[in-house]
């Protein structure tokens, strides 16, 4: 076996291609040797243990706010009127970056309107969408299946779920590609002026449709959310719009990459991929099995509000940590044989989506749909096969996307 190298010199780089090509040999070696890593070219602390990822997503001592992220003000609140520019006003209100107690009384009231009743509710829709996109290709031979499926079905999935008009969802689509370089730390100029613009945008279509739903109320969720209340408690104004905005934006990307990472993985590893043909009813270990070895979401940013030791290492206040979910879920201590992909891998306590109170609201939504569309691309493209070897992924810190995913089938196999 060959010795680690230094932690000093394996660093901590992932805007390299090589990391954004395959992080995990990166990972597991700084792992390895410095799992609670300072990383001086980022000024930030890594944590890449599943112990120590849990234990920071649970700790108080630790801000999930944006506003107290390192070079936050900087890259995003830029300018003189930077503390009210449309995407500091949205963001301010994000469920997921927000702390206790405010960020305990937006979650209740979200969960009155997000249920596991409304999400269910909503198979026959994600199967008929899947079938619809299915039939669309089937004459070809060939697809993307990020561009051709995954990337379209959860725009369509949650337009439906809040209640917006059809003839909006590319325009929604177009906005919640724009906004997403906002969750991380650290964009250009110009990419602020077009976060701007689209979070200015994206406000004023939904202050419309609450406004709509005020005066002619459905049975959506943004009819939910408006209603939710709990004594006294109700959802402001800024934080309906907000709440409707994430959950399309963070909900779209990270069932985009599920999909389409989840279908990669099997399409690497055949024996699974046969395996799952044979018992369909191994689908849901096998979407967990998924986010586990590909978690859509690499990082989650904290910032240490007080001094604190983490394994041994000192924390200052005020110093940013990066909590790699990725490295969490290939922590040998806790998962064995991690980096062998196994469907049926049970116990799979896998922190994809996040812990502790700041858990993904729209998991179940985003397990839902990846279910769904996987199990019938099994079903009604038996031979589906990679087009290429080669992958090509984005450079976001965040997700390290997959951008597109060709493959091969038999044209008409579709059943």
């Amino acid at each position: 076996m060959t010795a680690c190298k230094p932690a000093d010199v394996i660093g901590f780089n992932p805007l390299l291609p090589e990391y954004r090509e395959n992080p995990h040999p990166f990972l597991r070696r700084l792992r390895e040797a410095d799992p609670v890593h300072w990383s001086p070219v980022f000024q930030v602390w890594v944590l890449t243990r599943y112990a120590d990822v849990v234990a920071a997503l649970r700790d108080g001592r630790l801000s999930c706010s944006p506003r107290e992220w390192h070079n936050y003000e900087k890259h995003l609140l830029r300018g003189t009127a930077a503390a009210a520019s449309p995407q500091a006003t949205v963001a301010r209100h994000f469920m997921l970056q927000i702390d206790p107690p405010d960020h305990t009384r937006l979650r209740a009231l979200v969960s009155k309107a997000f249920t596991p009743r409304v999400v269910e509710a909503l198979r026959p829709q994600i199967q008929a969408t899947v079938d619809e996109m299915l039939d669309r290709v089937q004459s070809r031979g060939e697809m993307d299946i990020v561009a051709d499926l995954a990337y379209p079905l959860p725009i369509i999935v949650i337009g439906r779920l809040l209640g917006t008009p059809r003839d909006a969802d590319q325009r929604i689509k177009e906005w919640s590609a724009i906004t997403l370089p906002s969750f991380g730390a650290a964009i250009s100029a110009h990419q602020l002026d077009l976060i701007n613009r689209a979070a200015a945008e994206f406000s004023k279509f939904f202050q419309g449709l609450i406004a709509q739903r005020r005066r002619l109320p459905g049975n959506d969720l943004i009819d939910g959310l408006i209603a939710a209340r709990d004594g006294e408690n109700k959802l402001s104004d800024a934080e309906l719009i907000s709440t409707c905005i994430l959950l399309v934006a963070a909900g779209h990307v990270t069932t985009v990459q599920l999909i389409a990472k989840g279908m990669l993985l099997l399409l690497q590893n055949p024996d699974q991929l046969a395996r799952l043909k044979r018992q369909p009813s191994l689908i849901e270990t096998a979407v967990e099995e998924m986010m586990r070895c590909e978690a859509p979401l690499q990082i989650v940013g904290r910032t240490a509000m007080e001094d604190l030791q983490i394994a041994g290492k000192t924390i200052r206040k005020g110093q940013m940590l990066l909590v790699s979910l990725l490295a969490a879920n290939r922590d040998p201590a806790q998962f064995p044989e991690p980096d062998r992909f196994d469907i049926s891998r049970s116990p799979n306590r896998q922190i994809a989506f996040g812990y502790g109170d700041h858990f993904c609201a729209g998991a179940p939504l985003a397990r839902l749909e990846a279910r769904v569309a996987i199990e019938t691309l099994l079903r009604r493209l038996p031979d589906l096969q990679l087009a290429g070897a080669a992958m090509d992924y984005d450079r976001s810190l965040l997700l390290r996307g997959l951008k597109s995913l060709p493959v091969r089938f038999s044209a008409g196999a579709a059943q």
